[in-house]
């Protein structure tokens, strides 16, 4: 019998390849965004700070906003197949802790940015990351462990190296969708 925490939230196969698809396209926007504002002949160079700073922040809400909605979808698709009910006891305890986690990674993230130390975004977000996936791998998925240390070391170096933010944003996604291809 399978566990239906599991089966309900299950961060593998093609929910790991869209959620690594979005961290890549998403980071690639971001980096285009900044660069363009950068430069003078760009149109982006038009845009007030505070415009730029409104989009990056909805491009990380879509992020969130799509990552769950492929974890509820595959979840569904999961339940489904192995017919469990979607939402159970475990499932409902489990979206209460995703859902409170998300909303203390955003805060956070705005209180960092509110304080104007926008070096440590990237690797706040990445540590947090790395914090999730630890919470929610069980002793039936230790290789989550895998991302959850790659997030890790990710930060490390984007602590070190500020201007490494977008390498391990794209290194996070390729991750995510080498896991979705092997794990399935």
């Amino acid at each position: 019998m399978h566990n239906t925490f599991q089966i309900n939230f299950c961060l593998k196969g093609f929910t790991s390849i869209l959620i690594g698809a979005y961290f890549f396209i998403v980071g690639y926007l971001i980096k285009t965004i900044l660069d363009g504002f950068l430069i003078d002949d760009n149109p982006m160079g038009t845009l007030s700070p505070e415009i730029i700073e409104a989009l990056i922040i909805a491009l990380v809400l879509l992020v969130f906003l799509f990552s769950s909605l492929a974890l509820f979808f595959g979840g569904k698709r999961s339940a489904k197949k192995f017919q469990h009910k979607l939402w159970n006891r475990e499932t409902k305890v489990a979206s209460r802790k995703y859902i409170l986690y998300i909303i203390v990674i955003f805060t956070l993230l705005m209180l960092v940015l509110s304080a104007g130390l926008i070096d440590y975004l990237t690797p706040i977000f990445l540590f947090l990351y790395a914090v999730l996936l630890f919470l929610f791998k069980d002793k039936e998925r230790k290789n989550l462990l895998i991302l959850s240390g790659l997030s890790l070391l990710l930060a490390v170096m984007c602590m070190l190296i500020p201007a490494y933010w977008y390498s391990s944003l794209s290194i996070l996604g390729i991750a995510h969708i080498a896991y979705g291809v092997v794990v399935k």
